[in-house]
């Protein structure tokens, strides 16, 4: 791993050209998140802007470009939907609660870091993180259903209308509450309540019936309840241009990978609708100049509108440092850097926080928009500073342009997203996962999509703590040995070695593994794997391993082809057992490393291992 580069403006170019590009890309999620997340499209752009800069200034990924991403917006828009309910469907009243949530978890997110508690992240199990992401692109997907249609309960007057009566009811209990508030509700005299009612106009129950409407059709299952009513209203205008828009993204690729495809079909589809279409649903106005401060947050919420949300600002936190942390290990696998884990859940905390200053929706590190700035030469925290101020360039200069991008557009973009974000690698091998791995993905993922993203991970992890104690008791009940993993060694031979290694030590290394390779120890492994020095043969040793999970499987074989990258020949030596049958199963064994490089001992590698190291120097010799 390459030390640490911060800043270091001899990569200036490399970091403006990542910069701008992440930038580019980010552009169209910004807005479509803020659009999917009900807070408008200008709530995305502002929360990419500070995320990606603030983030990138105080956090410990040099090359990560934060901002909205899936997961956090998904758990946003629940949140959003909940808090608009209390508040009687009035975004503007409840816009101080929603940012102060959004502030306070930033705030955990720096705790986080202050306490340490980015370490924790990399115990997550792969089929949790799988389930997880899985889920949330299923979320995006159902929720994307009737945007995509052009169809929207609240606008709708037959659905609405419906809702009169439960309406009518609910305004005259806020009477009566008001009247038993001001102590002249007398049982024996109506005549205020009767006069009051009165004064209750269409537009009021109106109005109360489409936050009833909104409310009915919100999240998963309300999207669901509402496609019968989606199909008999489809505006055809909006899911030609959401279709066009899809198949653009996924066209141009083809194309291209050069260009951003979701950017390409932002402004071709956006274009021909402002030059053909006399009239389509847009996103909203855009406002032009520097974004300003929400000082209502200060002072247009009380502490008893936040306290039931307190559980959800953690919830967020949480979520963020996961998303980021998880990209950040995507960023040091490229760059062969490493990132450090509190350090950068502190510049996410500070970026949200400002984030939420000024009306930006929460994010964290995004996976695309970081593998695209380092594709593109980004080295060090100015590709992601870069990345926010050409955003907040492009509001400043085509603020009033973008609010002409049709609605049905971002829904496309949404829809792409969601298809994007979840996990084939892991879907496709639950046929020969074992039943418990399984069993965690898709609880997680059923959860995730049905009750709540935090719960879902949450009992993941319990499932796979009970599951991993079940599968080590059993190991131990085979009177199978498990050494500690801390007993690991890079140095001392084991005893059928004898000194094998002081007189081959330059071209042969040997790593042994004690226990069983599971997902607490796969990151681990990761590092002894890239800490290796240069020689020829790497030679691992299973004798002791008696289990290995989806990610540990994963983290083997990753270093496997890392070390297949420099021209290192690996070789397994006594790999039986369930090792064996998963390693078989997923085509590392023969896919990676051939069965005539699986030894069934250290007598036969040793064997091989001097007549390949003696056919080596007799090559160097002959040339």
């Amino acid at each position: 791993m390459r030390k640490n580069l911060g800043f270091d403006f001899k990569h200036i170019r490399g970091d403006l050209f990542g910069g701008i590009t992440a930038g580019i890309v980010a552009l169209p999620l910004a807005l479509a998140f803020g659009l999917g997340s009900g807070l408008g499209a200008t709530a995305g752009l502002y929360g990419a802007i500070f995320i990606s800069f603030f983030a990138a200034l105080f956090g410990g990924t040099n090359t990560q470009i934060s901002g909205p991403t899936a997961p956090m917006t998904a758990v946003s828009t629940v949140f959003i939907a909940s808090v608009l309910v209390v508040f009687e469907g009035n975004v503007e009243k409840a816009l101080p609660t929603i940012l102060a949530i959004f502030i306070m978890a930033g705030l955990f997110q720096i705790l986080f870091g202050f306490i340490k508690i980015g370490k924790y992240i990399r115990y997550i199990p792969y089929p949790v993180v799988s389930g997880f992401m899985t889920g949330i692109g299923v979320i995006i997907l159902i929720t994307q259903i009737l945007p995509m249609m052009g169809y929207y309960p609240k606008e709708d007057a037959e659905y609405v209308q419906q809702f009169n009566p439960q309406a009518q009811e609910i305004i005259l209990e806020q009477i009566l509450k008001e009247e038993a508030a001001e102590d002249i509700l007398v049982l024996e005299d109506f005549k205020e309540t009767i006069k009051r009612a009165e004064t209750i106009s269409a537009e009021d129950i109106n109005k109360e019936a489409k936050t009833l409407a909104g409310k009915n059709a919100s999240g998963v299952i309300g999207a669901l309840r509402m496609i019968p009513q989606a199909v008999k209203n489809i505006n055809y205008v909006d899911l030609i241009l959401g279709l066009v828009t899809i198949f653009i993204i996924y066209g141009f690729k083809r194309i291209t990978k050069k260009i951003p495809s979701t950017l390409v079909a932002l402004l071709a589809v956006s274009v021909g609708a402002i030059l053909f279409l006399d009239e389509y649903r847009t996103i909203g106005e855009i406002p032009s100049g520097f974004p300003s401060l929400n000082l209502d947050i200060f002072t247009g919420f009380s502490i008893m509108d936040i306290t039931p949300f307190i559980m959800t600002a953690l919830s967020l936190a949480a979520l963020g440092a996961i998303d980021s942390l998880l990209t950040s290990v995507v960023a040091d696998n490229m760059t062969k850097t490493k990132h450090d884990p509190n350090q950068e859940l502190i510049g996410q905390g500070i970026g949200n926080s400002i984030a939420g200053l000024f009306g930006g929706i929460p994010g964290a590190g995004a996976t695309i928009r970081t593998v695209v700035n380092i594709d593109a030469g980004g080295k060090t925290k100015l590709s992601g500073m870069i990345a926010g101020v050409l955003l907040l360039l492009i509001l400043l200069v085509l603020g009033p342009t973008a609010s002409k991008i049709p609605a049905a557009v971002l829904a496309g973009i949404l829809v792409t997203v969601g298809i994007g974000v979840m996990d084939y690698k892991g879907l496709g091998h639950i046929p020969r996962l074992p039943k418990s791995e399984v069993l965690i993905m898709l609880s997680v993922l059923a959860l995730t999509v049905f009750v709540d993203l935090i719960v879902a991970v949450g009992v993941g992890l319990i499932i796979s703590s009970v599951m991993f104690m079940k599968k080590i008791s059993d190991v131990v009940e085979d009177k199978t040995k498990t050494a500690p993993l801390r007993s690991f060694s890079q140095e001392i031979p084991w005893v059928d070695e004898g000194d094998f290694i002081d007189r081959v030590g330059e071209q042969v290394y040997i790593k042994h593994l004690y226990g069983p390779l599971f997902f607490g120890f796969a990151s681990r492994f990761q590092e002894m794997i890239n800490a290796i020095p240069n020689i020829k043969v790497v030679v691992i040793r299973m004798d002791k391993v008696p289990y290995v999970d989806q990610s540990g499987l994963y983290a083997m074989e990753t270093a496997v082809m890392d070390l297949q990258e420099l021209d290192i020949k690996v070789v397994f030596v006594n790999l039986h057992g369930q090792p064996y049958d998963i390693f078989e199963s997923f085509n590392l064994v023969p896919g990676l490393v051939e069965k005539e490089f699986c030894f069934e001992s250290w007598e036969e590698s040793h064997t091989w291992l001097l007549g390949y190291l003696e056919r080596g120097e007799h090559d160097k010799v002959s040339k």
